[in-house]
């Protein structure tokens, strides 16, 4: 068994413990409102019997069950008892597993798919959560040793489905739950020492089976949120309107994985690891943000179908950032777009496929694009008639371009780059479709003569083509006379398009 000490109740942790409670309350308004928290989400509870023994509401034969187009999930809990301290707090004990089961139907869309049937263990022992507030405003901690969560075929399962476990060490978090009825908005963080998953699957049909483990140290997290009942949920623009929002970070340390798979015989291995990564989040009627990043991954793939023993890749840093105005504005919102690869690596031997002399530098390649501008929205992306309506033309305009960082180094030649623009939204003329562009890039590359003239030396490119983007570059760009080196400023004025102050249109 396992002891909670509450004094309220929530949604959010009905899969951590299907418990609840409140400050200042009874333990039947603690097992009211457990209901009603989860009837806004869409879910039935019932129970068998819920009768009082002393200070303590016994309830037995718990379910929560939840059904939509063919989806359907189920919990059941032997028994909850909820026990009044008599200093307006509640404590719930509830045994420290329970299953729970989801089916589907197969996903019409996708060619041979079997309908899901997955039964789910829920292991949490020595799960502690302490909460304090009122019933508007519910703070509370959470602390526990571990929570397993394992998924395993159902009954009716077909045979091709695998199974999985999710283990976390060392938990520990808190949340604030405020307002009343439906919509609540909710705060939250949690931290974790390590994850560890594992998992495998076999399909006899097509003869082929497969393993999978990871462990991920220090995961972290927090959200912050206004959610709407499930009814309000239904339709994303209604209740983006209706104040649906979420913003959210995680992050992660060090992370090894394993994955091992033998299709008809042939096995294919593939190991790997990273310093960390991070990821965010962020949604409402006004925009939408999603970021992810990766620090020193390396990957190695072992298989009978490349021509090697072993491919090795690998990187020092990834990142990518969107940034998007979503809802129609009166004034420019901000638009923002990151793509980054530093310092990417593969193995001699697939240099050796087209460079085996060596010829060229193997140094680790780099490409970076970092843009940021301003943008007005004439249209709701979410509003899915509207934009039908849209047919070609672009649901906003764009004012404004920043293009902070451009960067592409590989083989030993590098580019680089940055420039501002504004925009014209009045003239589509002057460019055909395209509004009036003012502004400069600066470019400058190295080494990329010399680049070409080892491509050509290795057969790789022929001479007619490499001195004619030659020629092309040296319209377009200044040729530095002691060193292999161009730079360029390409600029838009007065109407025109400039290169290094030549007027071309």
């Amino acid at each position: 068994m396992k002891h909670w000490k509450l004094a309220g109740s929530t949604a959010v942790l009905a899969l951590l413990a299907g418990t609840g409670a409140f400050a200042d309350v009874t333990p039947e308004e603690v097992w009211q409102n457990w209901q009603d928290m989860s009837t806004s989400a869409g879910q039935t509870v019932t129970a068998t019997s819920a009768e009082r023994d002393g200070d303590t509401l016994v309830v037995a034969g718990v379910t929560i069950s939840y059904e939509k187009d063919g989806t359907s999930f189920t919990s059941a809990i032997d028994q909850i008892d909820f026990a009044d301290n008599g200093d307006g707090s509640v404590d719930v004990t509830t045994s420290d597993s329970y299953q729970m089961a989801l089916k589907a139907p197969a996903a019409t869309e996708i060619d041979g798919a079997m309908p899901t049937d997955l039964k789910i263990t829920l292991t949490q022992p020595e799960m502690v959560v302490t909460a304090s507030g009122t019933v508007d405003a519910l703070s509370y901690e959470f602390e526990g040793p571990s929570l397993t969560v394992k998924v395993e075929p159902g009954d009716s399962a077909a045979a091709a489905q695998g199974s999985f476990e999710v283990a976390l060490t060392d938990l520990s978090g808190k949340y604030l739950v405020e307002g009343d009825g439906e919509a609540k908005k909710i705060t939250s963080d949690f931290a974790a020492a390590s994850v560890k998953i594992s998992g495998a699957g076999k399909d006899a049909t097509a003869k082929s089976d497969a393993t999978f483990s990871a462990t991920i140290a220090d995961v972290a997290g927090d959200t912050d949120g206004n959610f709407l009942g499930a009814a309000a949920m239904a339709d994303m623009a209604k209740a983006l309107q209706g104040g649906f929002a979420i913003d959210g970070n995680f992050s992660h340390g060090a992370m090894t994985f394993d994955l091992a798979v033998n299709e008809d015989g042939k096995p294919t291995k593939i190991t790997g690891g990273s310093e960390g990564g991070d990821m965010s989040f962020a949604m409402d009627a006004t925009h939408l943000q999603f970021g992810a990043g990766g620090k020193a991954l390396n990957l190695m793939i072992n298989s009978a179908d490349i021509p090697f023993p072993e491919l090795k890749l690998g990187y020092q840093e990834a990142a990518f950032n969107m940034l998007m105005p979503v809802g129609k504005t009166t004034e420019p919102a901000d638009f923002a777009f990151l793509t980054k690869l530093v310092g990417f690596t593969v193995s001699d031997e697939v240099w050796g496929m087209f460079d085996p002399a060596g010829s060229l530098p193997h140094d680790p390649a780099t490409v970076i694009i970092d843009t940021k501008g301003k943008v007005t929205m004439t249209t709701d992306l979410f509003d899915e008639a509207a934009m039908a309506a849209l047919g070609d033309t672009p649901p906003g305009d764009l004012n404004a371009l920043d293009v902070t960082e451009l960067k592409a180094s590989v083989a030993g030649a590098e580019l680089t780059g940055a420039g501002t623009f504004t925009f014209d939204n009045t003239d589509k003329t002057t460019f055909p479709g395209v509004p009036l562009p003012t502004g400069k890039m600066d470019l400058k590359l190295t080494g990329g003569n010399t680049l070409l003239d080892k491509l050509v030396a290795m057969g790789l490119l022929p001479q007619d083509q490499a001195m004619g983007f030659k020629m092309m570059v040296s319209m377009f760009a200044n040729s530095a006379a002691d060193k292999d080196e161009m730079t360029s400023t390409l600029e838009f004025k007065d109407k025109g398009f400039y290169a290094n102050g030549q007027k071309l249109q």
